[in-house]
């Protein structure tokens, strides 16, 4: 009884979504049964942009109301992220879901980015990253995240929806353990040379952080 009301208590997520500058869906996964439909699910990620794009959501994460749901959002370039809770949902958690998606999307399209540079140095015997390393963050490397990029890497951004969500609860939150383990899952599932190039980007920026430490 102690541990079903532990799990009754546990945030519930209903949607995560990754729309464009127009609110078009990029990626986005739902959770509930609240929207029966696609068009249902259209109309809503439609009405939440509208609602929200005239705002300031660059630096800080917003909140809002919107159909007796409570929805956090970000912006960056021209993607837009929401994470969607019930009208009673607690706003940090929601709000920390968000900025682990929103940090991880970041990191992988600048890492898929940055490899187009790294890759041409010559740097032997590249080891690979583990995917907990606490030495990367999204600042710390250059390159476009937007909407282009995120086209050419949808499938990376499904699977960190699949490694922060499952059926509504909250499984992971930190944006680099997320990264990580998609490159490992891309590596591990047989991933064509496009997305093996992640974990390889991560391992070249790693070496030339350390050496850059060490002059």
């Amino acid at each position: 009884m102690e541990k079903i009301a532990r799990r009754d208590a546990s945030p519930t997520i209903k949607n995560v979504l990754l729309l464009d500058s127009e609110g078009r869906r990029m990626a986005v996964k739902y959770y509930t049964d609240e929207w029966t439909t696609n068009g249902a699910k259209l109309a809503f990620e439609k009405s939440i942009f509208s609602k929200t794009q005239k705002t300031n959501a660059r630096t800080e994460a917003e909140i809002v109301m919107f159909e007796n749901n409570v929805v956090v959002y970000k912006f960056i370039q021209d993607l837009h992220f929401f994470v969607t809770g019930g009208d009673d949902e607690n706003e940090l958690a929601l709000a920390t879901v968000l900025q682990g998606f929103f940090d991880a999307v970041t990191l992988l399209l600048r890492l898929m980015n940055n490899f187009c540079i790294v890759s041409e140095l010559d740097v032997p015997d590249i080891q690979y990253l583990p995917c907990n390393c606490p030495t990367f963050s999204s600042s710390g490397f250059r390159g476009n995240v937007d909407q282009r990029e995120a086209l050419q890497n949808l499938d990376m951004m499904f699977l960190c929806l699949d490694e922060i969500v499952d059926g509504g609860m909250i499984l992971e939150t930190d944006g680099n353990m997320i990264a990580g383990k998609v490159a490992t899952h891309s590596m591990d599932d047989g991933a064509p040379l496009s997305e093996q190039t992640i974990t390889q980007a991560l391992a070249t920026a790693r070496e030339h952080l350390t050496r850059s430490l060490l002059r």
